[in-house]
């Protein structure tokens, strides 16, 4: 029997268990010149926008995004479980620049990120997405506490009593200090809808320039199937103690829209109360439909 480690708490934020216990290496850590950061709220598009970042600063080389894991390209800041390199670990052992993930809230990012001024990359999606997806995740990483049923999982995510917190601290934080830092905040769904136009988004952030047939190439690789069906995307390299993906799959649908297949009429009534609430007083606004 799988013994699941309850959750940790950092400045308030709950996390991971094991992954709190690797606290004070997160927060000793030294961003470098040149460091691009990649931050999510859990399940918004980490792994697809990671990938994308790494074929844009491979100039599109499929060969070169080949060369491991993209847990290994763009290594995991406060990932921590027993027997496995910590995310810090893995990270001081590389040169900067580095592309850099992370699903902290914008008070626990450790400031060293500010002081070298690093770009941040911030995808957020829509909250009933979010909270399908987490949970299928939470039912097959035994890292996690227990997600119980689907309705004490949405009642758990409503509290902020899962890893990371409030979804809408998390999206409205970072929504909110994205003029003021090196941001660009992007949506899933924008993702979803246009990808090339996104794509282009992130190309002119990083200052960089590729040709038409090279943007092609990135779009046909990052492309939900693509990613799937690519062991260096898939993680089906991690562990099952980690990642179990015999319960469900990392990638499983990659749509806007599948919370209908999963939440009652009442549960759905709940979610869009939340989001009223949360969401009164900001000008940020989600899709729950493409």
């Amino acid at each position: 029997m799988v013994v699941r480690p309850p959750l940790g708490d950092v400045s308030g934020l709950p996390i991971v268990g094991p992954f709190a216990e690797n606290w004070a290496n997160v927060q000793k850590f030294q961003a470098g010149e040149g460091d691009v950061l990649i931050d999510t709220y859990p399940k918004s598009g980490t792994t697809w926008i990671s990938e994308i970042v790494d074929l844009i600063l491979q100039n599109g080389d499929k060969k070169k995004a080949q060369r491991g894991a993209i847990f290994e390209r763009v290594p995991f800041l406060e990932f921590a479980v027993p027997k496995i390199p910590t995310g810090t670990e893995v990270l001081n052992a590389i040169e900067p620049p580095r592309v850099i993930k992370s699903h902290l809230s914008v008070q626990t990012l450790p400031n060293t990120f500010w002081e070298k001024n690093c770009k941040v990359i911030y995808v957020a999606r829509n909250l009933k997405d979010v909270l399908v997806s987490y949970y299928h995740f939470n039912r097959m990483a035994p890292v996690f506490p227990d997600p119980g049923t689907f309705e004490e999982f949405l009642q758990s995510f409503i509290e902020g009593k899962v890893a990371y917190g409030s979804w809408s601290d998390h999206v409205k934080d970072w929504w909110k200090i994205r003029q003021e830092r090196d941001i660009l905040y992007l949506f899933y769904e924008d993702m979803l809808e246009d990808p090339r136009r996104e794509i282009m988004k992130v190309l002119n952030f990083m200052n960089k320039k590729l040709p038409d047939e090279i943007v092609e190439k990135i779009l046909k690789h990052t492309s939900f199937q693509a990613m799937k069906e690519n062991p260096k995307t898939n993680y089906t390299a991690i562990p099952s103690t980690i990642m179990d993906q015999s319960v469900s799959p990392f990638m499983r649908k990659g749509i806007c829209g599948d919370w209908k297949n999963h939440f009652t009429v009442s549960q759905s009534e709940r979610l869009d109360e939340y989001y009223q609430k949360e969401m009164s007083g900001t000008d940020l606004s989600f899709r729950f439909l493409v």
